[in-house]
């Protein structure tokens, strides 16, 4: 399927179901829901991303969670790490509010745009390699809507960081061998194949979840700093 603009491709990840585990898992949490939400219609579908189609900074994640964006239908939406995510984002300038409750909430991502290589909630937040894979197709289709604007990326976690490589090299960018490390606070400057086009800006950052935020890994300091260094190398007003 040919997607040519960013609406045509969130539309089109929201229908998809190329992966049997994922679709069941996704559809079976849709159906048994957490006690704390039984009243609520969960999306239980793919999430696609999240952000305006000429974002100048991407952020991509690992994979929607369980009771959040697969009950929502939106990135990092409705739960604890949507929480921390958003906040930094409002406390930095580069969304309209610090909260993220449900799809109709009024959230707006200022410049700035939330993927990830995985669509579907997977059991235990661990997709399969070939799932990986097969889901990939929706990052190239991203990334090539998005190169005439982007200028950065912030990439949450090091399966995000391993993931994003490969695709970031078959759309135009000159990725250094060895391959760069993930780490909290990396940086590295991808240049074009083409002379035409503008360098991109590649950040690492500790990933969201309740295992960095809740022992303090990750603080709210640590992830408003690689955000704003990705957004002034975007070239984003604050």
């Amino acid at each position: 399927m040919t997607c040519r603009t960013i609406a045509e491709l969130d539309a089109a990840v929201a229908d998809c179901r190329a992966c049997p585990r994922l679709v069941a898992w996704r559809e079976l949490v849709a159906r048994e829901k957490r006690a704390a939400f039984r009243d609520e219609t969960y999306w239980g579908r793919a999430v696609p991303g999240f952000g305006p189609a000429d974002a100048r900074m991407l952020i991509v994640g690992l994979a929607p969670a369980a009771h959040g964006a697969n009950r929502t239908g939106r990135m990092f939406t409705g739960d604890r790490s949507g929480d921390f995510l958003y906040a930094a984002l409002h406390s930095v300038g580069l969304a309209n509010q610090p909260t993220a409750v449900h799809i109709d909430d009024g959230l707006r991502l200022l410049g700035v745009r939330i993927t990830a290589p995985v669509h579907c909630a997977p059991p235990d937040n661990k997709p399969a390699p070939d799932e990986r894979d097969r889901c990939r197709h929706w990052l190239d289709t991203e990334f090539a809507l998005l190169t005439p604007t982007l200028r950065a990326v912030v990439v949450l976690g090091a399966f995000g960081w391993q993931a994003l490589l490969p695709v970031l090299a078959d759309a135009g960018w000159i990725v250094p061998r060895p391959r760069p490390k993930f780490g909290h606070g990396a940086r590295v400057t991808l240049m074009p194949i083409e002379p035409t086009r503008n360098p991109l800006e590649l950040f690492g950052c500790y990933h969201v979840s309740q295992q960095n935020t809740f022992t303090g890994k990750l603080t709210p300091a640590m992830l408003e700093a690689v955000l704003s260094s990705a957004a002034d190398a975007a070239g984003l007003p604050r």
